[in-house]
């Protein structure tokens, strides 16, 4: 018999024993099940390396180094030819469909049903790894790393009392289904039992409209001691784990956000929202108390937007989290910015400067006096790169304050102001005092109107350094953006120094990077000539390691407009944005979009992410 057709007649004769009512007849596919069990062992598991060979996907050599490496990590054999990129993810799947004798599955492009997913109890989708992916009639298809694994099937039969057809799938995939629902679900359905079964009076969070209510174990600062506490109560739980969860995943924002019938949480990483959970909706009023408690603001006010911080320590580090709250329709809508001291790196050599872009950025920011900006959009590290130039310097013979709004990080040796509008301390009131105080030089966290520009010309115009940020677009575009907030032209010129100008690119996960093309549309959307492409091009399969989305951390990407003569000729003379970014060009600046093509010439970033962040209209 061909040993790769003899799964088939296994599989048809004992994967998916159908289930009667008869007793005598379930026995007999047990023990027809385990008869095979051993021999199932033996054939797939020993002979996946000796398959893979013979189908020319890998050498014996390639073989016997996996094997190696796999007795290192411990890992399954495929996994372990995946990292080492002796195959792909698209040709593995393609060898053990066929050394299965099953269909495989991209589970990657495919919307999963919540009730067929509950159909599996998560502690069997845990154990064995599986994803019930259709069911027909009275079988029930399920994603299996192992579709040989008669114990598994033996059990999900029992369990769902469904015929199990297995097909295969990869295990990143199968790994994110599971922690992506199963365990979520086992989370949010312990935690509504407990709110079931939990007497609101004696609760660590009351349902209530008043702070009084509350317990002092909620009023600690340190956010791990509130959740640590055993009587906090199950929305407090919840909320420790959305947050403590967003610390692992090195998430730089939280979205907790209420709709008619539902509410839903979601995570930004690396720039992208990505949906966590679904919890009910009674449990929004009970998230946002608990939240507003930790972060001292006012738990009666529903009807107007708060900020607020809250301290934790999580993991033996220190986390600040920003809170933000707005009333919507449907009730109020929480964003958590997570800052991460001990991740933080305030060293320009670390951010990502090309070695010329970084070179002009320093002399700008070490002139004695004049203006830097440093621009772009929400998230691009506009603040870390001000604070990087500031750390490095940052000297005691220099008197270095900072207006900011909110202080992200304390920097030692810098005096910082914390702007509050609502008492009348603006970046602008800011400013004034210190200019009395002696500085050297001076941070404003932004310039957004024309008070604050006139005094930060004025400061510079008397021999301050200023250093500030500016929402726009491009270094070019500052210029259009201050003229539009009624600077005159002239005094633009006469101080500006230099504008950097930044985005963040999403990096290629290096677990799962794998050589790719591109067809001639797509390479000419991102501005390259198919015909002179001398580089290669790689993306991420997805993995564990990147929870499937190929990408892990990002890059900056940077271009610094040094204001020369030329463009303050052009200044004065009132150019558009772009005859003033051309004369840029021939003046040396490297654009956003040429620093970002450097990234994907050095396997960095996918030429997706480049489109998406740089593409030139």
């Amino acid at each position: 018999m061909n040993e790769l057709n003899e799964p088939n007649a296994l599989n048809e004769n004992t994967a998916s024993p159908r289930l009667t009512n008869s007793k005598a007849t379930t026995r007999r596919s047990h023990r027809k099940l385990l008869t095979n069990k051993l021999y199932y062992i033996y054939y797939i598991t020993m002979r996946l390396g000796e398959v893979l060979v013979n189908q020319g996907k890998i050498t014996q050599s390639m073989l016997e180094q996996a094997l190696e490496e796999q007795k290192k990590d411990g890992a399954r054999l495929g996994t372990t030819l995946i990292k080492m990129g002796f195959v792909s993810e698209a040709e593995l799947l393609e060898a053990l469909s066929k050394h299965y004798g099953v269909k495989s599955i991209d589970l990657k492009n495919k919307e999963l049903d919540d009730s067929l997913l509950k159909l599996v109890p998560s502690d069997l989708a845990g154990k064995y790894l599986i994803v019930p992916v259709s069911r027909f009639g009275h079988t029930l298809t399920v994603a299996m790393i192992n579709p040989g694994d008669v114990a598994a099937i033996e059990d999900i039969q029992f369990a769902t009392g469904y015929e199990v057809k297995p097909v295969v799938a990869s295990e990143e995939a199968i790994l994110k289904v599971v922690q992506d629902h199963y365990h979520v679900q086992k989370l949010l359905s312990d935690v509504m039992y407990e709110l079931e079964m939990t007497d609101h009076k004696e609760a660590g969070v009351q349902l209530t409209d008043g702070e009084e209510d509350m317990t002092v174990a909620q009023r600690e600062d340190d956010l791990a001691d509130v959740v640590d506490d055993s009587d906090s109560g199950p929305a407090l739980k919840l909320t420790g784990k959305i947050i403590t969860d967003a610390v692992d995943m090195n998430v730089s924002d939280v979205h907790i956000e209420p709709y008619e019938k539902d509410m839903r949480i979601r995570y930004r990483i690396d720039g992208i929202l990505h949906e966590m959970m679904k919890p009910p909706k009674r449990m929004n009023r009970a998230i946002a108390t608990v939240i507003k408690v930790m972060s001292k603001l006012k738990v009666e006010e529903k009807r107007l937007p708060q900020d607020g911080r809250i301290k934790a320590r999580i993991h033996n580090k220190i986390i600040d989290i920003r809170v933000s709250t707005v009333p919507t329709l449907f009730g109020e809508k929480i964003a958590l910015r997570l800052l991460d001291r001990s991740t933080i790196q305030l060293n320009l050599d670390l951010l990502g400067f090309d070695e010329e872009t970084l070179s002009t950025f320093r002399r700008a920011i070490k002139t004695p006096f004049g203006i830097v900006l440093v621009t772009g959009p929400t998230g691009s590290g506009k603040t870390t790169t001000l604070y990087s130039g500031l750390t490095e310097l940052n000297d005691p013979g220099l008197n270095i304050t900072t207006a900011e709004d909110p202080i992200e990080y304390s920097l030692h040796g810098i005096n910082q102001l914390q702007v509050n509008e609502k008492i009348g301390l603006t970046f602008a009131g800011a400013l004034r005092s210190y200019l009395r105080q002696d500085p050297n030089i001076i941070m404003v966290g932004e310039i957004r109107d024309l008070e604050t520009a006139q005094i930060a010309i004025r400061a510079s115009l008397t021999g301050h350094l200023v250093m500030s940020t500016v929402h726009t677009n491009s270094a070019s575009a500052t210029i259009t953006r201050l003229v539009n907030m009624d600077v005159e032209p002239f005094l633009i010129a006469s101080t500006l120094l230099a504008v950097e100008s930044q985005r963040l690119l999403r990096k290629i996960c290096d677990k799962c990077r794998v050589e790719t093309t591109y067809p001639d549309e797509i390479l000419m959307d991102a501005g390259l000539d198919p015909k002179n492409i001398d580089f290669k091009f790689f993306k991420g399969e997805g993995c564990t390691h990147c929870r499937g989305t190929g990408y892990r951390g990002r890059v900056g990407v940077f271009e610094n407009m040094i204001v020369n003569s030329s463009i303050r000729e052009l200044i004065l003379a009132g150019a558009t944005s772009n005859e003033i970014e051309k004369q840029a060009v021939k003046n040396g600046m490297i654009t956003l979009h040429e620093a970002a093509l450097k990234k994907l010439r050095e396997g960095l970033v996918t030429i997706e992410e480049v489109i998406r962040e740089t593409k030139v209209a």
